[in-house]
């Protein structure tokens, strides 16, 4: 009958012994409805051993004995059939006995169940011809894989799993196997049952941007089905009661990500744009299901549509060109005005359901109505050109752009038409095969196959695949809201060049790339690089840098125009006036600001930077191009790194070969280099110092007088420590003067220009640029006086001690002992140092300057002792310095060719009396207040600081009295610290 059972057997291998399994398959209608094996292994797909029992029966039909149903066995005796039933419960006693003494029992009972019933059951008879009839599948593995897949988050290439599960039920789909959506609704569930989807919604997270594409894929395929052009009404309106349900869910996720789209229900939008007015503020957000619902609306029976699909035949000779007509073209050949992502919708629906042929001769006669809109948009443009170009804005845009749609558009129709003209077309066995196949293509092999009378003479399958592709690509759209929208409007994008890219370019394809070029450059707002566009348009750059290469070798002229009109970042320009340029109505601006919500501004402006270093490497020895590009850059590009890179871009590639460099494109180099330094001088950028350094050594690349220009006019490109010690220092260095070979005359009148620069730079900012300027003016007497006395000049007001003794010290190391002296006094009058500031990094100057004015005189020493007295309240640095004037004579260090007096100064007389005098009264203030807050902890570090104080105590005349009367003072005031004062008397009495 219709059951066929059979024993598999395993060979052994290795460690694993033979196995042999039990197989029984249940089959109806040429489809297998059930199986079972006892090898146990769970899975979605048949095990091996049921595999290979079916291709036994398919191959050796001839092997497999044929046995009657058991029912029609039945035609036995009573004595056949008790001996029949006996040797069976025999054979089976332990399984089946009790099974058999129950019926038994129920048979005898007149009044059972089972005499109620005529006849009785037949496993081997097969259905009745009105049951279902399908495809068995195992639901519960269904379930329990793709619930495992999910918890794995993405890890152990469970994405990848899943997507091969979508493409299984693509392949369901394509063979017609009902099974399909069986499948697709038991991968539905456990997405919808997903625990992440609420716990993302409760902490406000996006889902992961492969997740989110799985849901995208999943929205897609329930579109295909509901599109399935034969399938029931009941099995439709029981697929839109199922996606209702899980639309009304809380979790649904959302057909643009987190962020609510508010376009109208744009699906069935037959004629065109009918319900595109509609009032949208309080219509509930779509869901990754909406579309699916709304497609449930949508039929086949239009006759227009079914003679499309039905026919190739199918034209209008009887068209003429002066009656407007929607159904056909000039040519006669059909047209198909419905909203275009759900005309596409269509075509995937008819090739996911095996109708390649109807689903190809739809997907002509979109192609033709695009490029008819295209032809009627560019006559609109060119009746309203002169007013919108003297505006210069406009609010015409596409508020849904097919790149980048949930439903791809744009990217079915090259799929459909890119299937048709495969070469291999026998080794071509469903969608998930071509989409697989499709990342491989270099593989593949594309030819010009001529597609019946749809199209005009020497157009192809493929001519019209790649045009379709460029005009979705030229669609001028709307940016939508919300970081995935974007990211999915630049992925879709990429990846469409990227399969444009795998085609190799002849002369039929190149006249498409021009004709498409010219068509998207005049026809003004309704393409992307028309000459006015709304400024929150998708930009073009990465589709114009395809544009670019692609024409560059046939058409340069029409390359670089193309190139040029896509550099424009109209979303960064200043704000846009009321009016024209606002947003439409029913996109929500999301930030009160200058600029909307671009979440992929950063990766714009870079593709923006890589269409101009594609053109500047292009345009290298064209000096009429560089200067056209190097304007469009400057006019086009607002961020300072990126103008920086093309700087640098341009730089290697003028100097990237052995032989001299490309003067015009070093000469671009260094004019984006100059616009970095003038945009970045008054903001904070972490790359300025870099930036500064890599504009000498370019301007050192172009040339004597590029340096010279940048010194001269350094005040609007550096600031004056940037010219003073990174630019004038490098150009003075011997490196660079040998890198330019310059002669005796050019090295002074570069080295003038430093030093012009450095004395502007200290005059400007003499605390920072003080120091550089006296360096590179040393060889310069002039000069070098110059910088010293804007020193003297800004000593009293703008300069710190700090910076007063560096300037200082740097004089006496150039043999200016006086002038050292000098910045050492006027430094002194800044200085405060407190008692307890006994490791102030000034402490070293102050050590310095004393010996130094020691060193050059009494009447030097005797000038600079009453402001360290003023200057300086730290005991333990005044009885330092004192020690040290006491050691040594004036002017005994004799370095400069000073003589000494011979004899060591007097304590008792000015100006060391009043050092000493100072200094004992320091330590007696410092005492003081070390006792105000004084701990138990400290009282022997306290001690010592006492002892240090009753050395300088003694150098004076009376100093033994005076420290005697202190300690005696010290005993009386802080005789309640009883353990302090305890500890004084025991080492000082």
């Amino acid at each position: 009958g219709f059951h066929l059972s059979g024993t598999v057997t395993e060979p052994a291998i290795q460690s694993e012994p033979e196995t042999v399994c039990n197989v029984a398959i249940s089959f109806d209608r040429c489809k297998i409805t059930s199986v079972t094996c006892s090898c146990g292994n769970k899975d979605i797909f048949y095990c091996v051993h049921v595999v290979a029992l079916s291709l036994y029966r398919i191959r050796k039909p001839d092997q497999v004995k044929l046995h009657l149903p058991i029912s029609e066995l039945f035609q036995m005796n009573r004595d056949q059939l008790q001996k029949f039933v006996q040797y069976l419960i025999t054979v089976h006693h332990t399984e089946v006995l009790p099974t058999a003494q129950k019926l038994a029992d129920e048979i005898l009972s007149q009044n059972s169940e089972i005499n109620q019933v005529h006849g009785a059951p037949d496993p081997t008879a097969g259905a009745s011809i009105d049951d279902e009839n399908c495809w068995h599948l195992d639901e519960e593995q269904v379930q329990e894989q793709v619930k495992l897949f999910l918890s794995q988050g993405g890890y152990h290439g469970s994405g990848k799993q899943l997507n091969l599960l979508f493409a299984k039920v693509r392949e369901m789909l394509k063979m017609r196997d009902s099974n399909g959506a069986r499948m697709l609704t038991l991968i539905t569930e456990q997405f919808m049952a997903d625990p992440r989807l609420s716990l993302w919604r409760q902490q406000g997270t996006a889902m992961t941007d492969k997740y989110r594409q799985l849901w995208d894929e999943l929205g897609a395929l329930w579109m295909c089905i509901v599109l399935n052009p034969h399938c029931k009404l009941e099995q439709k309106a029981s697929w839109l009661k199922q996606l209702k349900k899980w639309n009304s869910v809380d979790v649904c996720p959302w057909e643009d990500g987190n962020h609510g789209n508010e376009l109208p229900n744009l699906t069935n939008a037959l004629p065109q744009g009918a319900n595109a007015n509609q009032d949208s503020s309080n219509r509930p957000h779509r869901t990754v299901f909406t579309r699916a619902i709304e497609a449930c609306d949508l039929h086949w029976q239009d006759s227009h549509l079914q003679h499309i699909i039905s026919s190739d035949l199918y034209t209008n000779y009887c068209y003429h060109d002066d009656t407007e007509n929607l159904l056909f073209d000039s040519h006669g050949w059909p047209l198909w005005h419905e909203h275009v992502p759900t005309a596409c919708a269509r075509v995937d629906a008819l090739r996911s359901h095996g109708y390649p042929q109807e689903a190809l001769r739809l997907a002509i006669a979109i192609v033709n109505t695009l490029r008819k809109q295209q032809q009627k948009e560019l006559e609109m443009f060119r009746t309203q050109k002169k007013e919108l170009l003297h505006r210069g804005v406009t609010s015409i845009t596409n508020l849904e752009g097919w790149v980048g749609h949930p439903l791809d558009p744009i990217g079915t129709l090259f799929s459909s038409l890119m299937e048709a003209c495969r070469v291999d077309d026998e080794s071509f066995h469903g969608f998930s095969d071509f989409m697989e196949n499709m990342g491989q293509c270099k593989s593949l092999e594309y030819q010009h196959l001529p597609a019946y009378k749809l199209l005009e003479e020497g157009e192809s399958y493929l001519t019209l695949a790649v045009e379709v592709a460029l005009i979705g690509l030229g669609q001028q759209r709307i940016m939508p809201d919300g970081l995935y929208a974007q990211e999915k409007v630049c992925r879709n994008e990429e990846q469409l060049i990227s399969k444009l890219q795998e085609i190799e370019l002849d002369d039929t394809l190149v006249k498409i790339f021009r004709k498409q070029a010219v068509f998207l450059l005049e026809a003004g707002p309704y393409s992307g690089l028309g000459e006015v566009i709304h400024r929150e348009s998708v930009p073009m750059h990465t589709f114009a840098k395809y544009l670019f290469t692609s024409l560059l070798p046939h058409d340069a002229e029409l390359a670089y125009k193309t190139a040029l009109r896509a550099m424009r970042l109209l979303v960064l320009e200043s704000t846009p006036p009321s009016g024209d340029m606002t947003r439409p109505h029913h996109i929500a601006s999301v930030v009160p600001n200058r600029y909307p919500r671009w979440f992929t501004l950063s990766h714009i402006e870079s593709q923006q930077c890589e269409l101009a270093s594609t053109m500047l490497t292009a345009a290298k020895g064209d000096v009429r191009r560089l200067e056209t590009v190097l304007e469009s850059i400057q006019k086009n590009i607002h961020s300072s790194s990126h103008i920086f890179k093309l700087a640098q871009d341009a730089f290697k590639i003028a100097t990237l070969m052995d032989n001299l460099p490309d003067i015009t494109l070093l000469k671009v180099s260094l004019e984006l280099g100059l616009q970095v330094m003038r945009m970045t001088l008054s903001t904070l950028n972490w790359r300025r110092r870099e930036m500064v350094r890599w504009l000498v050594t370019c301007a050192t690349e172009v040339g004597v007088y590029a340096l010279d220009s940048i010194m001269q006019n350094w005040f609007t490109l550096f600031t004056p420590t940037e010219a003073t010690s990174i630019v004038a220092t490098t150009v003075m260095s011997n490196s660079t003067i040998v890198r330019l070979h310059l002669d005796c005359h050019q090295q002074e009148k570069l080295a003038g220009s430093a030093r012009t620069l450095a004395l502007q730079c200290a005059m400007k900012d003499p605390q920072n640029c003080a120091l550089s300027a006296l360096t590179l003016c040393e060889k310069d007497h002039i000069a070098f006086e110059t910088a010293y006395q804007i020193v003297l000049d800004a000593a009293t007001t703008g300069m710190s001690y700090s910076q007063l003794f560096t300037i200082a010290r740097y004089m006496e190391h150039r043999g200016y002992p006086m002038r050292a002296y000098k910045l050492a006094t006027l430094a002194m009058t800044h200085l405060n140092l407190s008692y307890n500031q006994d490791t102030h990094p000034a402490i070293n100057d102050v050590l310095w300057a004393c010996p130094l004015s020691h060193s050059l005189g009494k009447n030097e020493l005797a000038a600079i002792i009453p402001l360290v007295v003023k200057s300086v309240k730290c005991a333990t640095v005044l009885s330092d310095i004192l020690r040290r004037c006491t050691l040594t004579t004036p002017g005994m260090v004799g370095l400069h060719g000073r003589r000494n007096s011979g004899k060591l100064m007097s304590l008792d007389k000015a100006p060391l009396r009043q050092l000493l005098d100072a200094t004992i009264g320091a330590y007696i203030n410092t005492t003081h207040s070390r006792l105000t807050h004084i701990s138990p902890r400290h009282y022997s570090e306290f001690i010592e600081f006492l002892s240090k104080a009753r050395e300088t105590f003694l150098m004076a005349h009376d100093g033994h009295i005076q420290f005697t009367q202190f300690i005696d003072n010290l005993k009386q005031i802080y005789k309640g610290k009883k353990k302090l004062m305890m500890l004084v008397r025991e080492r000082f009495g």
